[in-house]
């Protein structure tokens, strides 16, 4: 069984993988993430898929985690870094497209995933935030690897450390995402890239994605590794316990270095 809240539909060779969380702006539960990670990794053995697409509904792509409710840190271990990194995993190594339909802000793991695609389609009015530093943590879900490989250590170092959001056309300019189309053009561009790749030449598309990942995320695993080391031990910190009952009280959370 797939959570009820991820709408899943094969249509035209392409697998459709649609967050639909809106009142929480899509954030994944862990069940949500797990049935991404696994349906990703059945595609490789569909001859019917030629091409995933991920994306949401509403006004935000996926603002990652859910970390809402006074327990959340409690509820909140590395679990959910393993269940996201297996995502990134599975994108990665999926020998088909996969695109990122980010139709609102990409934020924390929802922000990782979307630059793991291979293809990044953004709506105008969209936003990508590693908003990771605002509870006190790191950014995971490989983007210390994704974003540095796309947009140079200065950048990636800007969104790590500041989490400064940037626009949809900011993070084209930059060399973030592939494209930027306004929002009211957004589902005709996502269906004629989609479709374009699932009538493509499926053999030489996953050559191409091998060399190319081969080339530019050499250090992903290890990325990964570093990144589930360094979480680990921030969410046994005080910083993060503050940082996350800032966010549910809407306030700005006060970091002692504990």
């Amino acid at each position: 069984m797939t959570d009820p809240e991820l709408d899943v539909r094969l249509e035209g060779g392409a697998l459709w993988l649609t967050l639909n969380r809106p009142e929480v702006f899509n954030a994944l539960s862990p069940q949500m993430a797990v049935d991404i990670a696994r349906l990703a990794e059945e595609a490789v053995a569909r001859d019917e898929v030629r091409v995933v697409v991920l994306t949401g509904t509403g006004a935000a792509f996926s603002t990652g985690a859910d970390i809402s409710g006074a327990d959340a840190h409690e509820n909140f271990d590395v679990r959910a870094l393993d269940a996201a990194n297996r995502i990134i995993r599975a994108i990665v190594a999926l020998d088909k497209p996969v695109v990122a339909a980010v139709n609102g802000v990409a934020a924390g793991v929802g922000c990782s995933a979307a630059l793991a695609a291979d293809i990044v389609v953004a709506a105008e009015s969209a936003s990508f935030l590693l908003a990771f530093a605002r509870i006190g943590l790191m950014p995971d879900g490989g983007a210390s690897a994704t974003v540095a490989a796309s947009i140079g250590r200065a950048r990636a170092m800007r969104m790590g450390l500041l989490a400064e959001p940037l626009t949809a056309q900011e993070a084209y300019d930059a060399g973030l995402v592939t494209h930027v189309v306004p929002d009211a053009d957004f589902a005709t561009a996502v269906d004629k890239v989609v479709g374009r790749l699932a009538a493509g030449p499926p053999l030489a598309f996953a050559a191409t994605k091998r060399a190319i990942n081969a080339a530019t995320l050499h250090q992903l695993e290890d990325a990964l590794e570093r990144e589930r080391a360094g979480q680990s031990l921030l969410l046994r910190t005080a910083d993060v316990a503050e940082g996350m009952r800032a966010f549910g009280e809407r306030r700005r959370p006060v970091f002692t270095g504990e």
